[in-house]
């Protein structure tokens, strides 16, 4: 749910709130969890798995080069997410859960 806030002008996550409607600051880059879904706009009809949410401590080039070695398939690192070719959710949620990270 996102919230509107006047001042700014532009919609705000509804955790930059508290429970009696105060700003409490927009939430930081790079929670630690990841995010992985699935990407097809703007990509010529071609589906693309994207692993988004990595702090600055993750090494995310190395994490991208295991993952497609894993999957058998081409992928990069782009503005600190981890882009796959094809359908690799369940595979990526696998892997980085392997390693210790917290994925949705």
């Amino acid at each position: 749910m996102e919230v509107f806030s006047y001042t700014s002008g532009e919609s705000m996550p509804a955790d930059c709130f508290d429970k009696k409607g105060n700003f409490i600051g927009a939430p930081k880059k790079g929670s630690g969890i990841i995010s992985v879904r699935l990407e097809k706009s703007g990509r010529g009809g071609k589906i693309v798995t994207v692993a988004q949410g990595f702090d600055s401590s993750h090494n995310t080039q190395e994490l991208c080069r295991e993952l497609k070695k894993m999957a058998g398939c081409g992928g990069c690192v782009k503005n600190g997410s981890i882009e796959l070719q094809g359908d690799k959710r369940e595979l990526a949620v696998r892997f980085l859960k392997s390693k210790g990270l917290k994925v949705k």
